[in-house]
């Protein structure tokens, strides 16, 4: 055996057993990259690790010499880790990430070299941040925002860099990101819902909201990707006609997974380990080439950060695979698009899940409260709840028969509306003993045997309680989770405030005992937010009806659901849980408009250029090669030619009708675009591109497929669907 070929044998064994080792085992690669509790124990002085979990449970500040022997600290640790800069990572408006890179690299006084990374660098940075949108909060001019470190959310190396999640502020302490309005909900729900829980147990001190997102996604081949200008410029595919096989057979779902989608994730999840993301589940989704991965589920602020740096990775690793991402919610016309679902729940620090029945009957009492509660905050801002999962990519979805509809309902399941129905008929003030036995023993006793026998889902339902948490589902395949998680947790906290006072007010009003109180509030709730509460097949055009008969909102687009951020109720509701300020909710309308208009704005050049540039060239090239061939055929079979060439005459007909009414489709999308553009308001230029402009996208797209159809797949510009589907 040859020195070269036996050098090659071992390399490769040698990376077959690390394979094998990093399989077998993933809990010691769990949080490798991450500076985590176990990292704070082993570089922080007891002071300094003190410090920093009391920011984390309580927010307590930290001094600036603590801040400096953590930053020495992490840097230390962060340069073991072949770090070499340093970021604050934060959540600018426009729904991703951003970074600016420093190296700990430094020059002193007397020209030598360290690595340096104090305090100062660790709790606050000063980007120049005049590009990110801040919805008039800041002007260009006004180039500074102020990063300022969450010690709630761990800092982690990625490649290189050590990475610290920060929030992301004016000047004057608006927030510019979507981070400092979230922990400022996560706060106000903890309050809340610790108020509430301590009349079921005297020993709760915290309450954190949980999240678990199931993140879809498409995978598709890296080149035929970037062949496509419209997959690269706007994430989806804007012409295309259906594959003759799609999704129709249900094979593809929890199939086999493909074996170059199995080697991406399994790189993916080996970062993902490291990195701190508990990452747990895999599986094809309902679409070709469409899958699905899922979390443990996490203190709320810690999941968002962790999806996140998860779409970041998955983008890096793709490409490392020849494949490419897409997130977004439709990208491809005739099968199922994909959402991000959001697993929300509370627990408390003594390891309850409050939404979760207990073994006796004042535990599910506890959970009934709770349970009711977000049914009725739900109910009291339903608009502002949907308005959190709006977006120009997500109105695809919505309302298909694949996504929960724009109206927002709850799903709670036959078993649980009987219990409801059921407390709804308790007798108003002082329960007779006779009703507590009723009650507490054969009503609330017995919730935990009926979830356990509760097999009831619905998957149109856009909110639904699945069991131990609720499930909201309109989430957008690559929507920040912040945003609903910031409302959804906003509107919860405001309805436990309310219902704390109201209890307190009946005990000390009317010397009712505080389960009885209890049981006048929540009967009180179900009656009032019974609308809600819908069961049946959310995409029937009967409940389009009904839940206009309930007065439910349907805002099918996104500057109808963008609406009701600044109304009264909603600025109200943010200030008084102190979450935004009205300059801050008001900015961010006008962010997401401006956002909605950018994205319709350049698909449509995206299409007009598609049109102009490849597809009729290509087609009038393919018509004129028939043109040809009758003319030759005329040329030799004289007036016998017209039996041999209807077939090809009519094609020629066809493919000039479809080209006329295309050239007509394009031209008036494009005047509708620069009347538009004319418009100075951003709300009536949304509702114009909404309304005016983005009508002609599915016009314009039925007569390219349709010439896609009639013309040789070689003349052809553009990959096409049975081709972008298929990966191997």
């Amino acid at each position: 055996m040859s020195r070269q070929r036996f050098d090659a044998m071992t390399e490769s064994r040698k990376r077959e057993r690390v394979g094998v080792e990093e399989k077998g085992r993933r809990s010691e690669l769990f949080g490798n990259n991450v500076f985590n509790k176990e990292r704070m124990l082993q570089y922080l002085t007891k002071d300094a690790l003190e410090s920093v979990q009391g920011a984390i449970f309580s927010g307590s500040k930290i001094d600036r010499k603590i801040a400096d022997q953590v930053a020495e600290a992490m840097k230390t640790w962060a340069i073991e880790m072949g770090a070499t800069h340093y970021t604050h990572w934060f959540q600018p408006l426009t729904g991703a990430t951003a970074e600016k890179h420093d190296a700990f690299f430094d020059l002193m006084s007397d020209g030598r070299a360290l690595e340096k990374f104090g305090g100062g660098q660790l709790v606050q940075q000063e980007p120049d941040a005049s590009s990110f949108p801040s919805g008039g909060i800041r002007n260009t001019f006004e180039a500074r925002g102020y990063t300022a470190w969450d010690p709630t959310s761990p800092a982690f190396v990625y490649d290189t860099t050590l990475c610290i999640p920060t929030i992301f502020v004016s000047y004057t302490g608006e927030a510019l990101d979507n981070k400092a309005p979230l922990l400022r909900a996560l706060n106000a729900i903890d309050e809340a819902a610790t108020a509430v829980a301590k009349y079921f147990d005297k020993t709760v001190v915290k309450v954190n909201a949980t999240l678990g997102w199931e993140q879809e996604y498409f995978l598709v081949d890296k080149a035929l990707a970037h062949s496509r200008s419209d997959i690269s410029l706007t994430g989806r595919t804007l012409v295309g006609h259906s594959a003759a096989k799609g999704q129709q057979l249900d094979d593809h779902y929890f199939g086999v997974i493909p074996l170059r989608a199995i080697n991406f994730m399994k790189e993916l999840e080996l970062e993902c380990m490291r990195l701190g993301i508990p990452v747990k589940t895999r599986h094809n989704e309902v679409a070709p080439n469409q899958f699905e991965l899922a979390p443990v589920f996490e203190e709320a602020n810690l999941a968002v950060d962790h999806n996140l740096l998860l779409m970041d990775v998955m983008d890096r690793i793709a490409d490392r695979h020849n494949l490419k991402v897409l997130f977004h919610e439709k990208p491809f016309a005739g099968i199922n698009g994909s959402g991000k679902h959001n697993n929300w729940s509370l627990a408390t620090d003594t390891g309850v899940n409050l939404l979760s029945p207990g073994s006796t009957p004042m535990k599910n009492l506890q959970f009934l409260t709770f349970f009711i509660n977000t049914i009725k905050a739900v109910d009291t801002y339903e608009e502002l709840l949907r308005s959190s999962i709006a977006s120009a990519s997500n109105d695809h979805r919505l309302g298909a028969n694949e996504a929960p509809p724009a109206i927002l309902s709850i799903f709670v399941g036959k078993q649980l509306g009987n219990v409801l129905d059921e407390l709804e008929g308790v007798s108003k003030g002082k329960l007779s003993p006779e009703e507590k036995t009723e009650l507490k023993l054969n009503v609330v006793g017995k919730i935990p045997e009926i979830l356990l026998d509760n097999t009831d889902r619905n998957r149109t339902s856009p909110f639904a309680f699945t069991g131990n948490k609720f499930e909201m589902r309109g989430v957008g395949s690559k929507t920040n989770c912040a945003k609903p998680m910031t409302i959804l947790n906003t509107i919860v906290a405001k309805q436990l405030r309310e219902f704390k006072k109201e209890v307190d007010a009946l005990v000390d009003k009317k010397s009712l005992k505080k389960d009885e109180a209890v049981f006048n509030v929540l009967r009180e709730y179900i009656k009032t937010s019974k609308r809600i509460r819908f069961d049946g097949d959310g995409y029937s055009e009967d409940w389009q009806k009904e839940a206009e008969r309930r007065k439910l909102s349907n805002n099918k687009t996104t500057p109808a659901a963008l609406q009701v951020l600044t109304s009264k109720q909603s600025l109200e509701l943010f200030a008084s849980m102190g979450v935004m300020s009205e300059k801050e909710v008001t900015a961010r309308q006008e962010v997401e408009l401006e956002a909605y208009i950018l994205h319709i704005q350049i698909e449509g050049r995206v299409l007009n250029e598609l049109v102009y540039s490849h597809i009729i060239p290509s087609v009038i090239e393919y018509q004129n090669i028939l043109i040809k061939n009758v003319l030759g055929l005329k040329e030799i079979y004289g007036a016998a030619h017209r039996k041999l060439t209807d077939g090809q005459s009519g094609i020629i007909e066809q493919i000039a009708e479809h080209i006329t009414e295309l050239k007509k489709q394009v031209d008036a999308m494009t005047d509708a675009r620069r009347k538009a553009n004319k418009l100075t308001d951003t709300q009536k230029k949304a509702f114009a591109y909404s309304d005016d402009v983005k009508p002609y996208f599915e016009k314009i797209r039925m007569h390219c497929d349709k010439l896609e159809m009639l013309v040789d797949n070689r003349y052809w510009p553009l990959v096409k669907y049975r081709e972008l589907l298929s990966i191997k």
